[in-house]
């Protein structure tokens, strides 16, 4: 029950910052964006563990180094490439590339970890991933893909790819009994510090002038987005493992478009009905525990009755 709620307070939130980021774009400068959602991020946890009295300054050199890795890979980096991309690319395609990490996560669980996969898990994937292709297949379907297109798709899948190491640097953490919080901590502070840097120095100013929806949203984004989602994805991650967390990642625009047709008259069509049809199965084949499907695949099969 602790990792369902887990699941569904992680999926609602963050299918829900892609609203959020709408107003975030075009207003301030990317980076400045994120650094001021990072540093309230960090101020946030670090006031959290401190007042929890966790034990913050018994980490190696070694583990700081991967805090750092940490910082790129969940709190900066990622986000940067993926907010670049959406400069060229439509919500849809942003959407599809980005679920991509969940076939990178079992790819890179099984690479870095020699973690063995099940198969439900794959075929799973399979369907989550065309799923969302469905779901948005009239936007690619009138989607042209020029030359700027295409520099969009390599940043958003270079971003997710990035992302999928920064959750291998989360197990690699867990695994060497540093608490998901404390790891946290360290990596919005080192994301905050390696943005303010960056915006420093250049041209960028750390001023900067926008209307209450901005500022609502980035609130948003840093403590909601950021803080309590992170939390409680690692929490997945190091409970369920990353194959089956990470599946939360196709179910995001699943949220987006809930919250569109709510907010933006979004129409529902067919191929939205397919969408929701393969990514729900998906989801359902991936949490589902492996002895309740062996003993459905056990049930026998119910002869006809033999009539004279």
């Amino acid at each position: 029950m602790k990792n369902w709620l887990l699941y569904i307070i992680t999926v609602l939130i963050w299918g829900s910052t892609w609203l959020a980021i709408e107003f975030q774009l075009g207003q301030v400068n990317e980076v400045v964006s994120l650094f001021y959602r990072f540093a309230i991020s960090a101020l946030c946890m670090w006031g959290f563990v401190l007042w929890r009295k966790l034990p913050m300054l018994q980490f190696t050199l070694v583990d700081h180094g991967f805090f750092i890795l940490l910082a790129m890979g969940n709190f900066g980096l990622n986000y940067l490439l993926l907010y670049w991309a959406q400069g060229s690319l439509t919500s849809a395609m942003a959407s599809i590339a980005f679920s991509f990490m969940l076939v990178l996560n079992i790819l890179n669980t099984r690479l870095f970890f020699a973690k063995p996969i099940a198969l439900k898990t794959y075929f799973g994937a399979l369907l989550g991933v065309t799923g969302i292709i469905a779901l948005f297949w009239q936007d690619l379907s009138a989607a042209s893909f020029s030359s700027a297109t295409f520099v969009g798709l390599v940043l958003a899948l270079s971003g997710t790819f990035i992302a999928s190491l920064g959750n291998m640097v989360s197990i690699r953490n867990s695994n060497r009994a540093i608490g998901v919080l404390e790891g946290n901590a360290w990596g919005m502070l080192y994301s905050s510090i390696l943005l303010g840097l960056y915006v420093l120095f250049s041209p960028q100013s750390f001023l900067i002038q926008a209307d209450t929806s901005y500022w609502v949203s980035l609130f948003y984004l840093a403590i909601f987005g950021t803080v309590i989602a992170f939390a409680c994805y690692f929490s997945l991650l190091k409970n369920i493992g990353p194959e089956r967390a990470s599946y939360i990642i196709v179910l995001f625009p699943v949220v987006a478009v809930l919250l569109s047709t709510w907010f933006e008259g979004f129409t529902w069509q067919l191929n939205t009905f397919v969408g929701f049809g393969l990514i729900c199965f998906g989801n359902l084949l991936v949490l589902m525990p492996k002895k309740v499907i062996a003993k459905f695949m056990r049930r026998p099969v119910p002869h006809a009755a033999n009539i004279n």
